[in-house]
């Protein structure tokens, strides 16, 4: 290796350091130490921090003092039945249905859009936003994109509607808004979180600033995070310090992406077209201003102004047997882990879900069915 292949190599940022990971890990055990207190419960709210937490098996090194829970962090899991309802209806009516590929096999009330598609209905899997439009213009016929996720994926249907989109495209908006939902876990009567560890993608968006009325209402510190291992680690500590010090303040641990104010632009294209109203969680809560919703001037866009979309031609379809006892609600608000369902492993895996958790890349039961959850490797040399 060369003079200058040298230097570019030691500039170089490095994520998976082992040394830095363990020297990390052995902080966390000593601020868990000094905290005295078992456990110490800190929740993320990112189906991508849990997948990064599993596949680099994270957890199985964190200090047993130290619960580390997954909120409601993914946007497929949290989509309410009655949305997705709204597309299996739409899709039934003969509409072509555009969406992200997990979505599909979510359970609405009584079928998915799977099913849905068994049945004949033309449900399309995208990959971005741009595609529905793409779609659009090749089918010439009336297309739905439903549009789910975050602020990230919401930002990027707020730019195709403000690019203008074909006459025979529509949006139902399921999309969502991270910060309500927040509040709502902080003031469970039974919640035992101590902290957040906020996700880095979405505050590149926002901000880091936009946790700080959260802070200031809730006195509960909030750290933004990347998703290598070591930006997850690295949150975890700065996380377990603010906790020990009754520090309730913002930190951003992921600089390279993140600051302050967070993207304006694309702030200013989100709030142009869509506004938070309250909603519904999936078996969570109704979140004010949690969902977000096509304004006014984009009526003409909208698919739930669009079209005619009669719920009760659903009535007649039994709901799964098993659905009322899937605790994917409990789960994603931090009060249970996946192995705390009777139904998890057993009637409901990836194959045939029962609940949204299993359906999702970013579901916690689907991840701890892949990964293992809580994976004890004391035993191993």
């Amino acid at each position: 290796m060369t003079g200058p292949e040298v230097d570019r190599a030691v500039r170089e940022l490095k994520f998976r350091d082992p040394v830095r990971a363990r020297a990390m890990m052995a902080a966390l055990e000593r601020l868990t130490t000094e905290l005295g207190r078992s456990p110490v419960s800190v929740m993320h709210v990112c189906g991508s921090h849990e997948q990064a937490i599993a596949k680099y098996g994270l957890r199985a090194t964190f200090p047993k003092a130290l619960n580390v829970i997954m909120g409601p962090g993914c946007p497929v899991c949290i989509t309410d039945t009655p949305e997705v309802d709204e597309g299996v209806v739409l899709a039934r009516q003969g509409v072509h249905i555009a969406t992200y590929g997990d979505m599909v096999r979510v359970p609405g009330t009584s079928m998915s859009l799977a099913d849905a598609q068994a049945e004949g209905a033309k449900v399309h899997i995208l990959y971005s936003a741009s595609q529905a439009v793409e779609l659009a213009e090749r089918l010439k016929e009336p297309v739905v994109f439903f549009a789910t996720g975050f602020e990230t994926t919401a930002v990027a249907t707020a730019a195709i509607v403000l690019k203008g989109l074909p006459e025979n495209l529509s949006i139902l908006s399921a999309h969502k808004y991270i910060p309500p939902v927040m509040e709502i876990v902080a003031e469970m009567p039974e919640t035992r979180v101590e902290g957040f560890l906020a996700a880095g993608h979405a505050a590149t968006i926002t901000g880091w600033g936009v946790f700080e009325p959260f802070v200031e209402r809730h006195h509960l510190p909030v750290v933004v995070a990347g998703f290598e291992p070591l930006d997850i680690l690295a949150g975890l500590v700065k996380l377990l310090e603010l906790i020990r010090d009754r520090t309730p303040q913002v930190a951003n641990m992921y600089p390279r992406c993140v600051s302050r104010e967070g993207n304006l632009r694309a702030q200013e294209q989100l709030w142009k077209v869509f506004q938070p109203t309250g909603g519904r969680w999936r078996g969570i809560a109704h979140v004010p201003n949690g969902n977000l919703r096509l304004r006014d001037e984009f009526a003409h866009v909208d698919a739930r102004r669009r079209f005619t979309i009669d719920l009760t031609t659903l009535w007649d379809c039994a709901p799964p047997a098993l659905a009322h006892a899937c605790i994917c609600g409990d789960i994603m608000s931090g009060l249970s882990s996946p192995t705390d369902c009777t139904l998890f492993g057993k009637d409901c895996t990836p194959e045939r879900p029962v609940g949204a958790c299993m359906v999702s890349s970013e579901g916690s039961c689907k991840i701890w069915h892949q990964y293992g959850g809580h994976p004890d490797l004391g035993g191993i040399a």
